[in-house]
């Protein structure tokens, strides 16, 4: 199918009220934490954004890129428990974007990313009943769908955690969502600043060029995020609809002419990525540009968001999502993110 240019995403009528809020990012001096910490001070008018990441180089760093009064830096790790209790208090809204994500990484490490990306979303969900925080939205990825990886495992787990965390609240007001998307483009850990490295050299390297991914930009993601806390009462795991792209056009887009060296899958990785299953489809909601995946437990009693829901052999996946990237639009996506120059379809391999 022809792609046209992803839509801005819905937000169902508004934005949510943010203004005077306390929020806070786990994982905040990482890509989506910078960038949506960008957006909450820029879009909206919290009162404080707490910045939650246990790397103090990317604290010192980011405090001296973003001089703003409203920011606090708070070193801690989601592993403990205390110290979040600690970071929670006072706090409205939670955004938990903290994680081992490197795939390789965590099946050499296994209990390292079990104990930051379970454990932690364990500690995450008490800190936020202990100190009553009103919303808690965390991020997820395709790759918890039919996990074959650790890594998409724990975020399964994670999911799980964070739906169940909403029949168990008791008393408490806090609501859970979840939003799940695909790779961001440009993301540290992705294949877009290893390419543009390469390309410089004239030669890129593939693990399997028929491989596909869905591609979402930093925007989109952080559109998502908004989207989650404008209309999700609890429950639901958010899923926008987003395009998707095979290797080797990535490959074609960003290295013109150069030579491709094929690596083969990784341990741990898939030829093709899904974001929603067939067994997921009976409680799939399309509301036009994302899809909502409603629990499954008793206690849900639905949100009235315009929509209908999917057939029963319903899926989503890289291979099959209606919206493929070609190359040229693959590489003005580049450009305008600016990890192509403007002349990349015109230089020769190694010309920047």
């Amino acid at each position: 199918m022809t792609h046209q240019s992803a839509p801005e995403l819905s937000f169902g009528g508004g934005l949510p009220d943010l203004r005077d809020q306390v929020i806070l990012v786990t994982g905040g001096t990482g890509s989506f934490g910078r960038a949506m910490t960008q957006r909450l001070l820029s879009d909206f008018q919290p009162r404080k954004v707490i910045v939650f990441s246990r790397d103090e180089q990317k604290h010192f760093q980011m405090q001296q890129d973003m001089p703003d009064p409203r920011l606090r830096f708070f070193v801690g790790d989601v592993r403990d428990r205390q110290r979040l209790m600690r970071a929670f208090e006072g706090v409205d809204v939670v955004l938990h974007a903290a994680a081992m994500k490197h795939v390789p990484l965590a099946e050499y490490n296994p209990l390292e990313a079990i104990r930051t990306n379970i454990d932690g979303a364990v500690n995450v969900i008490d800190a936020a009943l202990e100190r009553n925080v009103k919303r808690v939205v965390a991020l997820s990825t395709d790759k918890a769908v039919n996990p074959v990886n650790l890594y998409g495992a724990t975020k399964l787990c994670m999911e799980k955690l964070f739906i169940a965390a909403n029949s168990y609240r008791g008393s408490h007001a806090t609501s859970f969502a979840v939003v799940r998307y695909g790779n961001v483009v440009g993301s540290k850990g992705s294949v877009v600043p290893l390419f543009a490295k390469q390309r410089l050299e004239g030669r890129l390297t593939l693990t399997d060029p028929q491989m596909t991914r869905f591609w979402i930009t930093m925007r989109q993601a952080v559109d998502l995020v908004v989207l989650a806390l404008t209309v999700g009462t609890g429950g639901e795991v958010f899923v926008p609809k987003i395009p998707a792209a095979d290797l080797a056009s990535l490959a074609q887009a960003m290295g013109p002419g150069c030579e491709h060296k094929v690596l083969g899958v990784r341990p741990g990785e898939k030829i093709h990525e899904a974001l929603i299953t067939a067994d997921e489809a009976p409680q799939v909601l399309d509301c036009g540009r994302y899809f909502v995946i409603e629990p499954s437990f008793p206690w849900w009693g639905g949100v009235q968001l315009p929509g209908h829901h999917v057939a029963a052999d319903f899926t989503y996946t890289s291979a099959n999502a209606p919206d493929r990237l070609p190359v040229v639009e693959l590489r003005k996506t580049l450009v305008e993110l600016g990890f192509l120059p403007d002349d990349v379809g015109n230089s020769a391999p190694g010309v920047a």
